[in-house]
């Protein structure tokens, strides 16, 4: 497989682990700080098996790193992936930014009666 490739397979285990709210409130809260799981379930009113599986979606995307001590399973925020993420949406920015610009431009000619 070449890079491209697997960079895009990359991307695609991201967004697809940020594409569901719950995951989204994951990595919001694990961006405070690292969480025991048990903690993580309890504003959700979810099963433990539930948030496990939400949590193992996002540990296969690398957003998430967990640890064992025990019976206790720690979860850190890994956000390495997130600004690989951020990077893909950033080159998007000037495309947005031109067509912002040009609607703007677009109103202030039409708005303005003296303009020809």
């Amino acid at each position: 497989m070449t890079t491209t490739v697997l960079a895009e397979d990359r991307l695609d285990q991201i967004f697809h682990a940020l594409a569901n709210r719950t995951r989204r409130a994951l990595v919001a809260r694990l961006a405070q700080g690292t969480a025991k799981v048990t903690d993580l379930a309890e504003p959700f009113g979810m099963s433990l098996a539930a948030i496990s599986k939400h949590l193992i979606v996002l540990e296969n995307a690398g957003i998430v790193r967990r640890t064992v001590s025990g019976r206790v399973h720690i979860c850190a925020l890994n956000a390495g992936p997130l600004a690989t993420a951020d990077q893909w949406l950033t080159a998007y920015g000037a495309f947005w930014d031109e067509k912002l610009d040009s609607f703007a431009r677009y109103l202030e000619d039409t708005a303005d009666p003296t303009k020809e």
